[in-house]
């Protein structure tokens, strides 16, 4: 995580710090577009690690709303023994994409689809469970990055009320 702390104060961002590891890397950015920032960033890493890296950045705001959405109220989904992963994508996910995905609901994986995230329920651990997150990508039919809601939330904390104009924290991995 040093060294990708790093390629980020090369690439002029402040403030940068990285969370846990998993490539969780907060900063901030003069420019607020986010898809230049995303472009930029992919090249950036490509040329200084020799292998592609996608890249999915949300603002403070949008992982805050992220952290807090409930994607199956009631169901307990994200406490204990009923894990809740949360998968970031780049663009909305389409609505074919999204009814593909419906259709692979079973007994132990669930899914909710709000704009750019992904909500996947798991009745048991990730590992004893048949979906995995290159199945996701290919249904929907782009790259995704996914973490726990709770490695999401404690992000969400940590970014709290930024100055504005702050960029997106960002999500390499």
């Amino acid at each position: 995580m040093p060294a990708l702390r790093e390629q980020f104060e090369t690439l002029g961002f402040s403030d940068v710090e990285t969370f846990i590891a998993s490539g969780n890397v907060l900063f901030d950015a003069k420019t607020r577009d986010a898809a230049a920032l995303e472009r930029r960033i992919e090249r950036h890493l490509h040329s200084a690690l020799g292998y592609e890296v996608a890249t999915f950045l949300r603002t403070p705001a949008e992982l805050a709303a992220t952290a807090m959405h409930e994607a199956f109220p009631g169901s307990g989904a994200g406490g204990a023994g009923y894990p809740l992963y949360i998968a970031f994508a780049r663009t909305p996910v389409r609505a074919e994409a999204e009814e593909a995905l419906m259709r692979v609901r079973n007994d132990i994986d669930d899914f909710h689809v709000c704009g750019r995230e992904i909500y996947w329920a798991c009745r048991t651990s990730m590992g004893k469970s048949s979906f995995t997150g290159g199945r996701l990508e290919k249904i929907i039919g782009m790259p995704a990055t996914m973490r726990n809601v709770t490695t999401v939330r404690k992000l969400a904390v940590l970014v709290g009320p930024r100055t504005p104009g702050s960029s997106p924290p960002t999500d390499a991995s």
